[in-house]
C-alpha cells in the first residue's frame, strides 16, 4: 500500500513539471492527512490498551482504584499529547508548507 502511494506521488511529481501531475496544494493536504492520520494510530491504541490495564485492575483490586486511577489519568494525558504533537505538524504543514 505505502509502495503504491509512493510511486503515484512520484509519478504525479514527475509529470508536475509538463503541467500535469500533483499540485503542491494537493501534496501539502495528502502530506497533512498522513501526517495526522498516522500520527493518531499510536496514541488510539495506546489510550485502549491504558483504558483496557486500568480497568482490569480496578476489577481485581477495587480498594486500589484512587491510585490506579490517578496512574492512568496521567499515562493518558501522555499519550495524548502524541496525537496533539501530530495535529501540530498537520496543522504546519497544512498552513505553512
Amino acid at each position: 500500500m505505502e509502495l503504491m502511494l509512493i510511486n503515484f506521488l512520484a509519478q504525479t511529481a514527475q509529470g508536475a513539471t509538463d503541467g500535469g501531475g500533483l499540485s503542491r496544494e494537493a501534496a501539502k493536504l495528502i502530506g497533512a492527512g498522513l501526517a495526522m492520520g498516522l500520527g493518531a494510530i499510536g496514541p488510539g491504541i495506546g489510550l485502549g490498551i491504558g483504558t483496557l490495564g486500568a480497568t482490569q485492575a480496578i476489577g481485581r483490586n477495587p480498594d486500589a482504584e484512587g491510585p490506579i486511577r490517578t496512574a492512568m489519568i496521567l499515562g493518558l494525558g501522555f499519550a495524548e499529547a502524541v496525537a496533539i504533537y501530530a495535529l501540530v505538524v498537520a496543522l504546519v504543514i497544512f498552513f505553512v508548507g
